[in-house]
């Protein structure tokens, strides 16, 4: 049943007589608090927060001296107390709300600074069960909640980045906030604990492996805004919801301007990718546009790597991500920079790298502190007309699935070796994705067609223009191998690869015309390789 409002309407100047203080995080703390004591406003304040800033010297009272009840149960129960949410609920202008007030000497506050325990960093840091159940806040969102709720009388900050503008507020408006501001600051206070009660409910259904909760719930902080989205006429945020996962929300740009929508989504796909090169096997690179790989290969160290990778599709390359999955040295660095490139990322740089990327100011160098786990759980989430679609990652590796060969001809050891590499590109490429390989390199992409067949002849095409370019008689796809990410509706897609120059194929199988394509691979002298797993990425 709703509750019906008296429609007492909100004063616009509110005068800041008392400051209740909570804080976890203490940078910035003490300057607040002295400049708060300064404009004549009384503190009170909990546990290590009122420690602080006494030890400052700046007079405080403790919350226990306003609820008449000691901190218990090390320190759980403190601020549930009737003077602390009656001084933050009431209603200063209703009559009834006056007399509680007078009848129980509960006093208002005006002013509540509040941050909350640090739950999403230790599970960031990997914490036991107990350790991050017991970094749930409770009293912390109860008053930031009630403090949010009673915005007409009570300005709630929850961000240390806000007390500058508490500050200067309450200077331009003689010791008063605006009901502007405190809107604001409510809108603010109630997206933090949105945020918080996310990343309680994600650990709990990760941790308990609850695969579909009937209530799911994502939250972040705002990174950056960008200058636009997608597009100039689309607006975008960037916002990061403290997952341990080695990539581009992670990152410290060491150097370049500041990333943009489509380069944050491109760099993430890219370093996804790259990241399914083991680099204690295999120096390896993966130039990115679009979202789609152009270039993708191994080598002995990074520099030929990248050069293998570039020979695929140098024209698509001009202004693309390049993600490389061991230290960026300065020999590869040297070889990356003659080709415009947006953003480079690795796990970590050289100095010699770093000084030659430097050269170019406005290319972006990210480096990440490692790579993320292609076999790790999981979820990815996309938005849909009054809902959102919540899957696991796919994180089926080519080296742990049983690969059955279905042909006469089984692959050599040469084959075989770059069909795997094939498929493990095929899994971060758009559907339908066609990918022809050899020597350890992508030589043809074909990717994000409505037909397979398609996918396979723009593949075949691009192999051909890159043949051209670098002055070659024929195409790479000439003794290569393709991945199909998919399975093979009709042989038409098989036959246009055999034709590109293909000798093995690696692909899911499950079509209800496999014999079909099969017998195809068959009488060509193809051998073939079924995975039993599809990647499908739309």
């Amino acid at each position: 049943m709703a509750v019906a409002s008296k429609k007492i309407p909100a004063p616009d100047l509110v005068k800041a007589r008392r400051a209740l203080l909570s804080v976890s995080d203490k940078a910035g703390l003490l300057k607040l608090a002295r400049t708060l004591h300064e404009a004549d406003v009384e503190l009170v304040s909990t546990g290590g927060t009122a420690r602080a800033i006494a030890e400052a010297g700046i007079p405080v009272k403790d919350v226990s001296d306003i609820t008449g009840f000691p901190e218990i149960m090390d320190g759980r129960v403190k601020t549930l107390h009737p003077s602390v949410h009656g001084g933050l609920l009431a209603i200063r202008d209703d009559e009834e709300h006056k007399a509680a007030m007078a009848e129980h000497g509960i006093g208002a506050i005006d002013i509540a600074v509040i941050n909350l325990y640090p739950f999403e960093e230790v599970r960031a840091a990997g914490g036991d069960y107990p350790s991050v159940v017991e970094n749930i806040d409770i009293g912390g969102p109860a008053m930031v909640r009630a403090s949010a709720k009673n915005h007409a009388y009570v300005a709630i900050v929850t961000d240390p980045a806000d007390y500058p503008r508490l500050i200067d507020t309450l200077k331009a408006n003689d010791g008063a906030t605006p009901y502007r501001f405190r809107q604001e600051l409510a809108a603010k206070a109630y997206a933090r604990t949105a945020a918080y009660d996310a990343a309680i409910s994600g650990w709990f259904a990760e941790a308990l492996e609850i695969e579909h909760p009937t209530w799911r719930a994502f939250g972040g902080r705002l990174e950056n805004v960008m200058r636009y989205g997608e597009n100039p006429h689309q607006q975008a945020g960037f916002y990061v919801n403290g997952d341990r996962r080695p990539g581009v929300a992670s990152a410290r740009q060491l150097q370049g301007k500041q990333l943009s929508y489509n380069n944050i989504n491109d760099t993430d796909a890219a370093f996804e990718l790259v990241a399914e090169f083991d680099p204690a096997r295999t120096a390896a690179v993966a130039i990115i546009k679009h979202a789609n790989p152009c270039g993708v290969a191994e080598g002995d160290n990074l520099k030929s790597a990248y050069l293998k990778a570039l020979a695929c599709d140098p024209v698509s390359a001009f202004g693309g991500i390049v993600a490389l999955n061991r230290l960026l040295d300065a020999e590869a660095a040297e070889e990356i920079v003659k080709t415009f490139t947006e953003v480079i990322i690795a796990p970590e740089a050289s100095e010699e790298a770093a000084a030659i990327v430097a050269a170019k100011k406005n290319l972006r160098l990210l480096v990440t502190g490692g790579l993320p786990d292609p076999r790790a759980a999981g979820m990815a989430v996309k938005s849909v007309a009054g809902g959102l679609l919540v899957q696991s990652r796919d994180n089926s590796v080519v080296d742990d699935l049983d690969l059955k060969v279905v042909t006469k001809r089984a692959p050599s050891d040469a084959e075989m070796s770059d069909l795997r590499f094939a498929f493990r590109v095929a899994k971060h490429v758009k559907s339908n994705a066609i990918v022809y390989a050899r020597d350890g390199a992508t030589v043809g992409v074909g990717a994000g067609q409505m037909s397979r067949v398609d996918s396979a002849r723009i593949a075949a095409r691009k192999a051909i223009d890159a043949a051209e370019a670098a002055g070659s008689a024929e195409p790479l796809t000439k003794g290569s191998v393709v991945a199909s990410d998919a399975f093979f509706p009709f042989a038409d897609g098989l036959l246009s690869a055999i034709e590109a120059g293909a000798t093995a194929v690696i692909q899911p199988g499950g079509s209800m015309r496999d014999e079909e394509v099969v017998a195809a691979a068959d009488e060509h002298g193809i051998a073939m390789v079924f995975t039993g797993v599809r990647h499908f990425r739309h």
